[in-house]
């Protein structure tokens, strides 16, 4: 009997990082599971722009007629799962929704059914990995309907955008006066926040990979603030559960940090954190899970996870981008942290670089600031860019166009040689540096922490009570937020600073964006 004709599943290459060194083979028997995605079963609408404070909002549609005008059709699942099947893999879950089957088997069986070689890597720090070598090759006769497979390779795909203050507890003075550490309450009182709203009926997602949180810590701090405890639900995805390390300085300091701005800005919200694992397919199925998750319903997702755009596998970034107009589609707000180390993203090869998943054109990216503030005003506000202590990430897509709502801000040439025009990062700022950063309180130890991991949940705080506010989802806010009636009465523009290859200066830039909300104007601008 001959093998059916196979093909290379697009976007699919595989690289080996450099410094990484070969160990050998993988044990051919170890189970291991893997998520394939297929196609929607219809194209997505456009989603209509409503002017800023119009009357009238596009009717979106609930999660459930999402799925059946959109999710994978019951021919390309059957056509899958008869795949897998006689390939000796094991079908797990379908889910129809997030276009997902989920299939286990030994390392010898997916090597064979889809040509691939999975060795063992070790990376500079000494930690093996399974990676991928060569294409993965499909059925012929499935081009088309398997659009990626994510979890034959179990490296880390994404770092947390989160910095402690050093040293980890304590505060001195700020060198240029005012405060150099702020609750998130005093961060909202100084962004004018909406008041006499507390999220009530809306919950936040928040997505992480890796560490956890303790109920005791959350007792705790909320008590400090005097604020009522939000409810807060861990989601376990693809294994993954709350699991705190117990060391403020590794994932458990991501996890409180999310938890505690966002649960501190909309405390009635209810909180609903997604916990993967820390792989391409592990953060996609959180993505996923959480933009169609019809028990909880989240309004918002806040993501502080992400990496230069040169680590991302063309399917991942395109599942991804899918996964993000579902929720557009929605009128799910997706907020994301635009990366802490600069210009570069933390890339040693002389280039500007932009974080995904926040340079999405689907996504709100959210970049970073020092706030200079005393006696509850603010005193000044610039580009968070510390010599020693990380940079807010911004700069110009290389891998999506200028999206429309751009068209008009003058987004500048990308700094790199060409010249790409694209999209640009990040949309919004707010407060992100260590040293005028918020209290925390993780792992017992109260200390002050930033990175525009601060920035994505205090935007999803913000949008909780923006929706509550409003009665409806503001959901996708770009192209609204980015209309000049808005942009210009709305947000506080910051002029001052670089991120290294980009500067800030009046209007938007590939540093701060926007500027910074002005959450009572914006409010208002939305019709409320």
């Amino acid at each position: 009997m001959t093998n059916p004709a196979r093909v290379p599943l697009e976007g699919a290459d595989s690289v080996i990082p450099q410094g990484w060194t070969k160990v050998g083979p993988s044990d051919p028997a170890t189970l291991i599971r893997v998520t394939l995605k297929l196609p929607r079963s219809a194209a997505l609408p456009p989603v209509p722009i409503v002017a800023a404070g119009a009357p009238g909002q596009p009717k979106r549609p609930t999660r459930e007629q999402f799925s059946q005008a959109h999710g994978s059709t019951d021919p390309d699942i059957a056509r899958v799962e008869t795949f897998a099947l006689a390939a000796g893999l094991t079908v797990l879950e379908v889910c129809r929704a997030r276009r997902s089957v989920w299939v286990t088997g030994t390392i010898a069986q997916f090597e064979a059914a889809f040509g691939v070689v999975l060795e063992r890597y070790r990376d500079p720090q000494g930690n093996e990995y399974r990676l991928r070598s060569g294409p993965i090759m499909i059925p012929a006769d499935l081009e088309g309907v398997i659009l990626g497979v994510f979890g034959l390779d179990n490296r880390p795909q994404a770092r947390s955008h989160f910095r402690l203050r050093a040293p980890l507890a304590g505060a001195a003075p700020h060198a240029q006066g005012g405060n150099s550490q702020f609750s998130p309450t005093t961060i909202a009182s100084l962004y004018d926040f909406p008041t006499n709203l507390d999220g009530t009926g809306e919950t936040i997602a928040i997505i992480e990979l890796g560490g956890g949180f303790s109920s005791s810590d959350l007792q705790a701090y909320f008590s400090q603030l005097g604020l009522p405890v939000p409810t807060v639900t861990g989601i376990s995805v693809d294994g993954s559960s709350n699991s705190p390390t117990g060391s403020p300085n590794g994932p458990d300091g991501e996890v409180a940090l999310d938890i505690e701005i966002a649960g501190a800005i909309a405390p009635k919200a209810k909180i609903v954190v997604y916990f993967a694992p820390n792989t391409d397919a592990g953060f996609l199925d959180a993505v996923s899970q959480a933009v169609h998750d019809a028990v909880n319903k989240p309004s918002v997702i806040s993501i502080s996870w992400g990496g230069p755009e040169s680590n991302w596998a063309g399917q991942a970034v395109s599942q991804f981008n899918m996964a993000f107009q579902d929720a557009e589609a929605m009128g799910v707000t997706v907020c994301v942290a635009a990366g802490d180390s600069g210009s570069s993203d933390g890339v040693q090869d002389g280039l500007a670089h932009v974080d995904f998943p926040a340079s999405s054109p689907n996504v709100l990216a959210c970049g970073g600031t020092e706030l200079f503030a005393s006696n509850s005003a603010i005193m000044g506000e610039v580009v968070w860019n510390e010599p020693s202590g990380g940079a807010t990430g911004g700069g110009v897509s290389d891998l999506f166009p200028l999206p429309s709502y751009q068209s008009a801000v003058g987004v500048p040439p990308s700094a790199n040689p060409g010249g790409r025009i694209g999209r640009g990062v990040p949309d919004v700022a707010a407060n992100a540096d260590p040293n005028t950063g918020y209290v925390v309180l993780i792992d017992g130890q109260s200390t002050v922490a930033g990175g525009t991991s601060a920035v994505a949940p205090l935007w999803a705080g913000l949008v909780a009570l923006l929706n509550q506010a409003l009665g409806r989802p503001v959901g996708f806010l770009n192209p609204t937020i980015y209309q000049s009636s808005v942009s210009g009465s709305a947000f506080r523009d910051i002029t001052s600073g670089n991120n290294g290859a980009y500067s800030a200066g009046p209007g938007w830039d590939a540093c701060s964006g926007l500027g910074v909300a002005i959450g009572a104007k914006l409010l208002k601008a939305l019709g409320g």
